[in-house]
């Protein structure tokens, strides 16, 4: 566990978060007056399930391009 200033993690913040994104650095505390008032933490997803989460839910018809040129119309302001 690293401590720093509240004016150091500022300075530093982006090499902090590579610290804890790298797993070098499990925990931070930031310090105000020599006070800890602050952690910074990893967060621990697992954002590897999001591709595919919703294989087999739905059906995706083949015309689903049909409409394109509608669309594209009306977001131009043509009507």
């Amino acid at each position: 566990m690293q401590t720093v200033s509240l004016f150091d993690a500022k300075t530093h913040l982006s090499r902090l978060i590579d610290q804890i994104a790298s797993g070098t650095e499990e925990e931070i505390v930031i310090s105000r007056n020599g006070k800890p008032v602050a952690r910074v933490l990893p967060i621990k997803a697992d954002i590897s399930r999001r591709i595919g989460l919703a294989r087999g839910e739905f059906e995706v018809p083949d015309d689903i391009d049909r409409h394109n040129a509608e669309v594209a119309a009306l977001f131009q302001g043509q009507p």
